[in-house]
């Protein structure tokens, strides 16, 4: 078999006779011309058959192409503007590597539950396709952000004995007879490393065991975590506000053929850029009671009343300094009002709500040992990060970013389960 050609280069073998090998997506034939559409991983190009140009073996060959089917395709590179990607073969070989059985999704409306239970398969869809190419390219652009800016990349354990949230989100696992999780959040680690570096950041899989299945939700999602030294909560959510912006003109300009295919309005990407609204928790109480919602002052605000805040809005919207009941340990008390913490969470518009939480980290010794005490967790795991506000303490702040959410709002999509590879619910393990 000739060496194979990438279908993303046929635009530089215009005339020549070139081999492409791939999965056939489609098949359809009139009378004496037939096609065929397939895909290599770096696009997709489409085979013209004509009866009367080729030997009977070869034009009886397309009627045994079945979808998925793995293939060599020969043919002539021409340009075609009405066919997938621009290009086209006039085809003269075709081999077939490997056939294919009968492909379970077919071109029609599947079940959610069919396709999750297909999801090694459901991925090949060029939708699929599209949305976790947009979220490999987020991926990129969170590594590139972060390392111009001069961070240093940390990465965390996965399984710890320190929590970072909630105790009632925990897995639970044994660790050779001690009891250990799987991690909700790297920041703790994150922290501890800032004042080797100043400048951090680790990205990887976190860990959420949250009985919900709203289409936010997932128990195993990915998560961006950047920490600063001597940042204050004003510093941390310009940091934000620019990787944000970073993120989606990244989008633009790599991924516009993924958010046509995805059906994106971009004209409300375009519009995000520095500076983002910034409005205090009380007075998004304010707003929502005035939409009429019964929220109280202390309550946090649920996926709803995120929805409603962002309808005020265009852009993302720092909603800033909730009330510490509301909110994780580590964070520090706000001087002006002691009921609430130097926070924020950052909510995205057209009802994607929040993508980042962020705060300024206690850096009191005492302050955060009755703050570990408040929560009832047990002050002996917390030795060694207490020792951060022992051995020479400082002001930082950090925050983390989900990037299945961040990705869903970016592509205009709406569930996250589809912005990472094997999505995990409360309700599915496999595959």
């Amino acid at each position: 078999m000739p060496t194979p050609t990438e279908i993303r280069d046929l635009n530089q073998h215009v005339g020549e006779d070139v081999t492409v090998t791939g999965w056939v997506e489609t098949t359809r034939g009139h009378g004496k011309v037939a096609f065929v559409v397939v895909r290599d991983g770096t696009g997709v190009v489409q085979g013209v058959f004509l009866k009367k140009e080729l030997d009977a073996a070869v034009w009886d060959a397309h009627g045994t192409l079945t979808q998925e089917a793995t293939v060599a395709l020969s043919g002539v590179v021409r340009e075609e503007p009405r066919a997938p990607g621009g290009y086209e073969l006039g085809v003269t070989g075709v081999e077939v590597i490997a056939p294919s059985e009968e492909y379970p999704i077919q071109p029609k409306e599947h079940g959610v539950e069919f396709l999750l239970d297909h999801r090694h398969l459901w991925l090949r869809s060029s939708q699929q396709r599209a949305g976790l190419k947009v979220r490999a390219e987020i991926s990129q652009a969170t590594h590139d952000f972060f390392y111009e800016r001069d961070f240093t990349r940390i990465d965390t354990p996965i399984l710890t004995g320190s929590i970072g949230e909630h105790a009632g989100t925990l897995f639970e696992t044994d660790y050779f007879g001690e009891t250990a999780y799987l991690a909700q959040t790297g920041q703790l680690y994150v922290e501890s490393a800032c004042p080797a570096f100043r400048r951090v950041y680790c990205f990887g899989p976190t860990f959420r065991a949250e009985k919900s299945k709203t289409r936010r939700h997932l128990t195993e999602f990915w998560m961006v975590e950047p920490e600063v030294a001597f940042a204050d909560s004003d510093d941390n959510m310009r940091l934000q506000e620019e990787y944000v912006s970073y993120l989606v003109e990244r989008a633009l300009e790599r991924c516009s053929d993924e958010l046509e295919v995805l059906g994106r309005d971009t004209a409300a990407l375009e519009r995000v850029k520095p500076p983002f609204p910034r409005i205090s928790y009380t007075e998004a109480i304010e707003r929502l009671q005035a939409k009429g919602s019964e929220i109280e002052w202390g309550q946090d605000l649920g996926a709803p009343d995120e929805v409603l805040i962002t309808e005020d809005f265009d852009l993302p919207v720092f909603v800033y300094n909730y009330p510490k009941e509301a909110k994780a340990f580590y964070m520090k008390e706000n001087p002006e009002d002691p009921r609430t913490v130097l926070c924020n969470d950052l909510l995205a518009p057209e009802g994607y709500g929040e993508i980042i939480g962020g705060s300024q980290r206690e850096d009191d010794l005492v302050r955060l040992r009755e703050r570990i005490a408040e929560e009832g967790l047990p002050e002996e795991a917390y030795g060694w990060y207490l020792d951060l506000r022992r051995y020479g303490s400082f002001p930082h702040s950090g925050f983390g970013l989900g990037i299945e959410r961040t990705v869903a709002w970016i592509t205009g999509r709406h569930h996250i389960r589809e912005f990472i590879p094997y999505p995990r619910l409360m309700n599915r393990l496999t595959p």
